[in-house]
């Protein structure tokens, strides 16, 4: 119903927030992370929304970026998982964490989520492995998309990087939402190598 709802920031609690856009206050509800990045009351807010309309419920959800929306709706569709349960993973991981986490088959960094039991996060990995691309998540690890000629090549060589440095932590047995943590800590120059990505990776695993 809703694409998304930009207005000032009237209120905030660790799981909702209120907008007022054109003289109307939306009551949105937010995962403990989108929370937490929220600018403060008083500040202008764009949140793009997904509206759940059932017989006995009518509720707005928001997220802070378009991603974050997506891989929601997709939490969403998975059986057992609720719009209760997808914010709830998306508290305790990024988009890009959970997308690793789906590939790597990290079912315990999705179980770390409240009322997300093992058989649960499961259950997320076989349903979604075929509905997220590495390509999707690789976007997140570098220059936001729109670069071109020598910026988009350099990208990709840095996107390809961090996948191999994200790859390597994980067959050294680190949680594949931690992995990608870490690398997307990593500044990368033009003499930076994958090994250097790894190195200094690790030093942001303990």
């Amino acid at each position: 119903m809703y694409a998304y709802i930009k207005g000032t920031l009237e209120e905030t609690t660790e799981d909702s927030v209120v907008v007022e856009a054109g003289g109307i206050g939306y009551n949105i509800k937010v995962s403990t992370a989108t929370a937490e990045l929220l600018p403060g009351v008083g500040n202008e807010v764009k949140m793009y929304t997904y509206t759940l309309v059932r017989e006995d419920a009518f509720a707005l959800f928001g997220f802070l970026t378009r991603d974050d929306l997506e891989i929601f709706k997709k939490l969403i569709a998975v059986n057992g998982i609720g719009p209760k349960g997808g914010l709830a993973i998306l508290s305790v991981m990024s988009a890009d964490a959970l997308r690793f986490a789906v590939m790597a088959g990290d079912a315990k960094a999705i179980a770390k989520a409240p009322g997300i039991g093992a058989k649960t996060a499961e259950r997320v990995i076989l349903e979604l492995r075929d509905k997220i691309s590495l390509e999707d998540t690789l976007k997140g690890l570098g220059e936001p998309a729109g670069a071109s000629g020598n910026a988009a090549g350099a990208q990709g060589g840095d996107n390809l990087m961090k996948r191999e440095a994200i790859e390597a932590l994980v067959a050294l047995g680190y949680a594949a939402s931690d992995a990608t943590a870490a690398v997307k800590k990593v500044e990368v120059t033009e003499d930076t190598t994958s090994e250097t990505i790894l190195k200094l990776a690790l030093k942001h695993m303990f």
